[in-house]
């Protein structure tokens, strides 16, 4: 695998020395264009500094999928049924994910070093691994690594992003949670179906088994939901599922400064913007749950076939709809007595409420003293029916400037219900998708949200010009957004006290997903990495100050399993990787 250097090295230097952040300067990483480079990670080559010098910084591996530490039970990644017992394929093989997903780093309460991996699969998986860092060169390296014990919430379901709490702990998302309603209709797809090789139930069934076993087996409402994870030390860690939050298909939870407040952003289709006010600072375990209502003063509605209207042209006010308090007991209570979808809501009945939802236009209305219940394990549709805008498309990372008090979310495309100016939305179409600047007052609450930095659909041309460097066949023909600015953004981070903001792509629309910096200041952008042939980008996400040194963790999530898969030479090239960028001086 060809490797070559990002260069991050000098950030902590200008906070020591209070350089203006505005003179950073990332060299430009390569577009990928030979076949080489398209299967490669490529980087930065350096990064200078004015008065301060030029410093280079590697891409870590710490562990690729399949990766077997000395010490460990398990090949890292290894899925596990509820008796932690490896799952087994058709073929008689030990199923291996390489669905690497959001890495935190985070501090035992025994003072060790430790990584939590999430893997997005069903059913899911989370890793312990041990680190050991070097106290001259900051390096870490992995040991022993082993999955965590999910089994008394029936396992987890695709452990998508991720955040480390204020308080050090890793705060996990589930998402795309099965469909409660098509559940109990028997439309289960066989992509949620592999949920039931959790349960000895399927043991020796067949995949064209599986589905009619998971109706059986399998309890839509057991996922969906932001969990923590908690480190005593390597053989004492505690799993929290926090029922009072949602359920939503959950990228990741965000808790601010304050640690109570909590952003929590929705995949899909007909999505909404959450926030979750815990009662008490550093217990997620009970609160107020709120659903945002947009409010445009932009009204955009564009024509997706005309490329050369502005697609930064979006702003709006911010409300929040209460969805009412709740305690996770009050919710795991439900989930336990085994409620169905038809025990809180009517049907196609008289006085119901139409509402679009991802699976289309639904009439519902909550059974009376259903609400709490509702509120909980239907989030989206009860926010809906309680008025707030159900109507973001592929809602994605969030992430938070503490100097300027300003969070950042990514939305991957801008389509649908954000576009078609039917509802409270009518942002320009924009399937390259956009970053939302959202500032917060002192309570840490959202009041507006402004496109800050948006992809651009590519202007296809026949041969290079001054206008477009990149013709539309050869190298370049795979590739629908311009080369020159994101495409899907999905993950986020930022680098404080730098103006900085990191932009990770899920993208089809580059051949290669990339990660971007972005300088608030000057609106530029500089690619820093790309990935390999069908890869996403994961988890991007900053630590100032782990053990004395600062790093930046990147995942490189299934290469060759989105596009080009024929070009993968083994079932190796296949494995994803957990890594970082750095290391470099803490602050």
């Amino acid at each position: 695998m060809q490797k070559k250097l990002i260069n991050l090295a000098v950030i902590p230097l200008i906070w020591g020395n209070s350089v203006s952040a505005d003179i950073v300067q990332f060299s430009t990483a390569p577009i990928p264009t030979s076949d080489i480079d398209k299967r490669s990670i490529l980087s930065s080559q350096y990064v200078y500094v004015e008065g301060v010098g030029t410093y280079d910084v590697n891409y870590n591996i710490l562990l690729r999928s399949g990766d077997k530490p000395a010490g460990s039970a398990y090949a890292f990644g290894t899925l596990v049924d509820i008796n932690g017992s490896p799952l087994i394929s058709e073929d008689g093989s030990t199923r291996v994910s390489y669905d690497n997903d959001f890495t935190s780093l985070v501090m035992g309460k025994d003072g060790k070093k430790y990584m939590v991996s999430q893997f997005e699969t069903r059913p899911a998986a989370v890793y312990l691994t041990e680190l050991s860092q070097d106290s001259t060169s900051g390096k870490l390296t992995a040991g022993k690594t082993r999955p965590l014990d999910f089994s008394s919430y029936n396992g987890g379901w695709v452990h998508c992003a991720g955040s480390v709490t204020p308080w050090g702990n890793h705060l996990g998302s589930e998402e795309y949670p099965p469909d409660a309603y098509t559940w109990i209709t028997g439309e289960i797809s066989d992509y949620n179906a592999a949920m039931v090789s959790y349960f000895p139930v399927a043991q020796g069934a067949s995949s064209a088994e599986l589905p009619a076993l998971a109706q059986q087996h399998v309890n839509p409402y057991d996922y969906g939901f932001s969990f923590e994870v908690e480190i005593t030390d390597y053989d004492n860690v505690s799993v929290t599922k926090h029922y009072a939050m949602g359920r939503v298909a959950i990228e990741l939870a965000y808790v601010m400064p304050n640690q109570k407040t909590v952003y929590i952003s929705d995949d899909g289709s007909y999505v909404g913007l959450f926030r979750f006010e815990a009662d008490k600072a550093g217990d997620l375990s009970s609160g107020e749950l709120f659903a945002a209502k947009v409010s445009q003063t932009s009204t955009f509605i564009a024509d997706e076939n005309d490329r050369s209207q502005a697609l930064n042209n979006g702003e709006g006010t911010l409300s929040w709809v209460s969805l009412g308090r709740a305690s996770s007991s009050e919710v795991e209570t439900f989930i336990k007595t085994g409620i169905k979808f038809t025990d809180m809501f009517d049907v196609d009945v008289a006085g119901c409420t139409t509402i679009t939802t991802r699976n289309g236009s639904e009439c519902i209305s909550v059974k009376k003293g259903m609400e709490l219940a509702a509120s909980r394990l239907e989030t989206s549709r009860y926010a809906a029916l309680k008025g707030a805008s159900i109507e973001f498309e592929k809602m994605e990372g969030i992430t938070h400037d503490e100097e300027t008090n300003t969070m950042y979310l990514a939305i991957s495309r801008v389509i649908k219900g954000m576009s078609d100016g039917k509802g409270d939305m009518s942002f320009p179409y924009n399937y390259c998708g956009t970053v939302f600047k959202i500032p917060l007052d002192e309570n840490y609450i959202g009041q507006t949200l402004k496109m800050e930095v948006s992809g651009m659909p590519r202007l296809i041309k026949r041969g290079a010009s001054s206008d477009n460097p990149y013709p539309a066949d050869g190298p370049y023909a795979a590739n629908e957004c311009d080369l020159d600015a994101i495409s899907e953004p999905d993950n986020l981070t930022f680098i404080p006290g730098t103006k900085t903001l990191i932009i990770g792509e899920d993208t089809g629309k580059h051949q290669n997903d990339m990660i971007w910096a972005y300088n608030l200041d000057s609106k530029s952008l500089t690619r820093i990495q790309t990935t390999p042939y069908g890869s996403e980008t994961t988890s991007p996400y900053f630590y100032r100050n782990y053990g004395g040194f600062s790093y930046m963790t990147s995942v490189i999530q299934h290469p060759f399993g989105e596009s080009d898969t024929e070009k993968a030479m083994s079932d190796a090239d296949k494995r994803g990787y957990t890594g970082y960028l750095g290391p470099w001086p803490g602050y």
